[in-house]
């Protein structure tokens, strides 16, 4: 479903890869030419969206004039080659600076690439710059970090959700096409859905997490947000290292629309929009499935007993020596971190085998689940509380609400739009089986594109 252009839009709004790599390849388009339009974009927007926290306009050109020449020479690196992509701060790149959020790595320079930017750049991509991620990705929001907050391209008071927040608002506005984010929780869906654009959280370890800056290692993964599902695809076949498996003509059995309230309240006006799109794509294939209901809070206990452990893991230290420098909420995040005990975490370990098992059941009658992305549209920016018809609850535990359960279960998730609601985008999530990424993009794209 293809939305209006957002208040805030530059050259890439809605534009896709596919077509601009065609245009390259025919000579109508140079990458220097799209490299300029990206900081051209930038450069008018991002003072008030604040995406990007480091752009190197030289550098940028200096990769687009390579892409071109291999062009000229007549070398295709494949699909990516000379188009612009961002890259997430917490994803070390061994050119820009790398500050994870934080004030504990202001002005940190790593010097070597993550694996999955290496290989962005081996496909002949240009690496323009870093979008703003929440400090150490912790928080869902998008507007806690050593840079500030980002900013929605639909309504740039409200935020853009989180953690890869930078990255949905680079792609939604319109400066690059493509980008890299993280999702712990939901951190690459609910940006994407907040901003209007695709994204995709593939299965556990599908992507590699070498030189991405870790949050929580049993729960972490990276993935693309772009406009379009088959640009999707397209970046993340090259993180991934691999090209996804042809698949035959989409012939679905059951797709189990996520009964409401099972992981939380939702918007009736989102969750009416969101099934619409749901009906559309998938017709009488399409049922309401409860079988989630005796899972979904056992499910998030045991990924917050997780997460917590783990990111107090990684900040143990800097919360010892430096607990200053972090920013107010996620030191207070940390604090509560702290009070995960042993035993629950070695129980929490075992519950997620289970959940993974009882999950893997329930997709043997299901060939996808789908839900909204986030119950909400996007709230101002600093709100902490939001209403939901006569229920004031937790901003942050409403966008993570419909989102990390597939962390745990590490199954492939994918974030669609799926119109607006009072103005403001909304998406749609769907689910599939364990490492079926493949057949979840390629069905989803040929259903949206028949859409």
């Amino acid at each position: 479903m293809n939305l209006e252009k957002p208040e805030h839009a530059g050259y890439f709004c809605g534009q896709s890869v596919i077509e601009l790599a065609e245009r390259l390849r025919a000579g109508s388009l140079t990458s220097v030419d799209l490299t300029r339009a990206a900081l051209e974009s930038i450069e008018r927007l991002n003072p008030t969206l604040n995406a990007f926290v480091q752009v190197d306009p030289p550098i940028a050109l200096a990769q687009a004039r390579k892409a071109d020449e291999r062009f000229a020479q007549g070398v295709d690196l494949g699909p990516l080659q000379g188009i612009p992509v961002a890259v997430k701060d917490n994803i070390d790149t061994f050119d820009h600076v790398t500050t994870y959020g934080s004030a504990h790595f202001k002005g940190f320079k790593s010097n070597r690439d993550a694996l999955c930017v290496q290989r962005v750049r081996e496909a002949g991509a240009v690496i323009v710059g870093k979008t703003l991620t929440h400090e150490f990705a912790y928080g869902p929001t998008g507007d806690r970090s050593l840079q500030g907050a980002a900013r929605n391209p639909w309504d740039a008071r409200c935020i853009t959700g989180g953690s890869s927040a930078g990255s949905a608002a680079a792609v939604a506005s319109g400066m690059v096409p493509l980008a890299l984010g993280t999702d712990t929780g939901g951190s690459i869906r609910i940006p994407a859905a907040l901003c209007g654009v695709v994204g995709f959280k593939p299965s556990f370890a599908c992507v590699p997490i070498e030189g991405v800056f870790p949050l929580s290692t049993s729960l972490d993964h990276v993935g693309p947000i772009a406009n379009h599902i088959e640009d999707a695809q397209m970046l993340f076949e090259v993180m991934a290292g691999r090209v996804c498996a042809p698949v035959a003509s989409p012939r679905l059995r059951r797709v189990g629309w996520i009964t409401t309230g099972t992981f939380g309240p939702v918007d009736t006006e989102v969750e009416r929009q969101v099934y619409q799109l749901a009906w559309q794509l998938f017709g009488d294939a399409l049922e309401e499935t409860s079988e989630l209901a005796l899972l979904a809070a056992g499910m998030k206990d045991t990924l917050l007993n997780l997460q917590r452990a783990e990111a107090f893991d990684v900040h143990a230290e800097r919360m010892q020596n430096a607990p200053q420098l972090f920013e107010q909420e996620v030191r207070e995040r940390l604090e509560l971190s702290r009070d995960v005990r042993g035993w629950q975490y070695v129980r929490a370990r075992t519950c997620q085998k289970q959940y993974k098992a009882a999950l893997a059941h329930i997709f043997e009658r299901y060939d996808f689940l789908v839900s909204p992305s986030v119950p909400v549209t996007a709230t101002e920016v600093d709100a902490r509380e939001v209403r939901l018809g006569e229920q004031i609850i937790d901003v942050r535990a409403a966008l993570l609400s419909h989102t990390c359960a597939w962390n745990l279960a590490g199954l492939p998730a994918l974030g669609l739009p799926a119109g607006q609601v009072r103005g403001m985008p909304v998406g749609l999530q769907v689910i599939g089986a364990a490492g079926e990424d493949d057949y979840l993009l390629q069905v989803m794209s040929r259903l949206n594109r028949r859409d």
